[in-house]
């Protein structure tokens, strides 16, 4: 089997400096915008299971803030960057057609 790509949203949907959740064969995968740009991560914080999509996204640093307990996130690579989370998060494939935003599950 594949990897599963999706339609999720347009462009326009997701301002900069914000964060969605969608699901994507059955996943659940937090779209931001960032000042460079468009990122896909696992939406849920390693540290406990809360959505990172409803969290606050620094956008000229491209991090995004668990709202429950504070953890940091790069939406480069996934990765942890403050505690109590210590696991990165999977990063997804992400590109723009047109107006439609795709995500592919790696």
């Amino acid at each position: 089997m594949g990897p599963v790509t999706a339609r999720v949203c347009s462009l326009s949907e997701l301002p900069e400096g914000t964060a969605r959740s969608f699901e994507v064969d059955g996943r659940s995968v937090c779209v931001a915008r960032c000042a460079d740009g468009l990122h896909a991560i696992d939406d849920v914080c390693s540290h406990e299971d809360y959505p990172l999509s409803e969290g606050d996204v620094d956008a000229a640093a491209c991090e995004i803030e668990c709202w429950r307990h504070g953890s940091l996130f790069s939406l480069h690579t996934g990765e942890a960057l403050t505690l109590p989370a210590t696991r990165s998060v999977a990063v997804h494939q992400i590109e723009v057609q047109g107006d439609d935003v795709l995500v592919t599950l790696r």
